[in-house]
């Protein structure tokens, strides 16, 4: 039986991030169901120029990814009725990647305003992995409230923050960005190689 794992992109800032967990879940051999919110798809499109239409989205999404999609499923955001709307659907388990706060506060207060926020909830109440990337920064206390709240309710918020000591002050954006995603697989237990992992010595294996 399929068992995937689904990845929820919000309207955040931060749609690189989005791209780099669904290649690493590609590149792992594991199945991947997309869900891309209506603000999302105005974030992809400003932030990289690609476009992601649902009667297109075979096309649409591979030229995003750049890549074969592999055992890659879709789903609408405005559909209501499907497969991950539902607890008895097969998932492994969810990242929701880059989290705008109105996705991190509409999850935590169970609004399901559309299927992104609906999986979420209901990753979280089958007690599946679920893990949230919030991006924007200063934060409010609302903010912090909601990510206390998705905290409490099982989920992993792991923030969009790189760190360094993997490729030095001189680090590419893409070696940021892969940071954040390896951390993303990380919590969702799927192995990779992103990012070379601190082994206690200073500056170990850089150029």
């Amino acid at each position: 039986m399929r068992e995937p794992w689904l990845v929820g992109v919000s309207g955040a800032s931060g749609t690189p991030y989005a791209k780099a967990v669904i290649t690493g879940l590609l590149d792992a051999g594991e199945a991947v169901d997309l869900v891309i919110s209506r603000a999302a798809r105005l974030t992809l499109l400003d932030e990289t120029g690609a476009t992601v239409r649902d009667a297109h989205w075979k096309d649409d999404v591979s030229a995003w990814l750049d890549r074969d999609l592999g055992d890659l499923a879709y789903w609408p955001a405005g559909d209501l009725a499907a497969g991950p709307s539902s607890g008895s659907y097969p998932v492994r388990g969810m990242a929701v990647v880059p989290a705008s706060t109105a996705a991190c506060a509409g999850i935590a207060i169970g609004l399901s305003k559309d299927l992104l926020q609906r999986a979420a909830e209901v990753n979280l109440k089958e007690r599946r992995r679920t893990v949230v990337v919030p991006r924007e920064t200063p934060v409010t206390r609302s903010h912090l409230e909601h990510l206390i709240a998705l905290h409490d309710a099982g989920a992993v918020v792991l923030p969009a923050s790189p760190g360094f000591y993997g490729s030095g002050a001189g680090a590419t954006a893409q070696q940021l960005i892969d940071f954040v995603a390896g951390k993303v697989l990380d919590a969702l237990g799927v192995p990779h190689t992103l990012f070379r992992r601190w082994t206690g010595e200073l500056g170990e294996g850089r150029a």
